[in-house]
């Protein structure tokens, strides 16, 4: 068990690491930090209890492959602060949050209660075998066309297994 001075301590360490990634993809903490430091204690305890930062706002089943979505930052987060200016646990929110403009409200959760199953990655239609898969960041939407994820994303520091398949069309 943690001691309150060592919880504060692993909260501020998370905070000043969940900033400086929010800041480098352009969105922001919630500028409150005493809701905050609660998300951030969530977050801790769930990577705690799971081994990852699951989203302490909705219910995780322990299972990272089935939690993958609600992993923090999770992939409704840029939908969300697009449309409501925060995203669903409203700990990254919107400049115009940050500034005044705009309040912290309710917003809808966009997982779906069933799990989808994989998709296949996109092959090239040329009779090589050798055609790399092209996967997806689900956090950024990064693409990358290569024979297995990368460790990290390039573009919003991701680890890899937050990619997936990709199945759309390019281009």
């Amino acid at each position: 068990m943690n001691c309150p001075s060592d919880t504060g301590q692993r909260i501020s360490r998370l905070r000043e690491q969940l900033r400086r990634q929010a800041e480098q993809t352009g969105y922001h903490l919630n500028p409150d930090p005493e809701f905050t430091s609660e998300l951030l204690d969530g977050l801790l305890r769930n990577r705690d209890r799971y081994g990852y930062l699951a989203c302490p706002c909705r219910l995780a089943t322990g299972d990272r492959a089935q939690d993958l979505d609600i992993t923090c930052p999770c992939d409704y987060r840029d939908a969300d602060l697009l449309e409501f200016g925060s995203c669903y646990c409203a700990l990254y929110v919107s400049e115009a949050v940050v500034g005044g403009q705009r309040d912290v409200g309710s917003i809808p959760d966009r997982r779906t209660p069933v799990l989808e199953p994989q998709a296949t990655p996109v092959r090239s239609t040329s009779s090589s075998s050798s055609a790399p898969d092209v996967w997806r960041c689900r956090v950024c939407g990064y693409l990358c066309a290569r024979e297995r994820p990368p460790e990290r994303c390039p573009i919003c520091g991701a680890g890899g297994d937050r990619f997936e398949p990709f199945t759309g069309s390019i281009g």
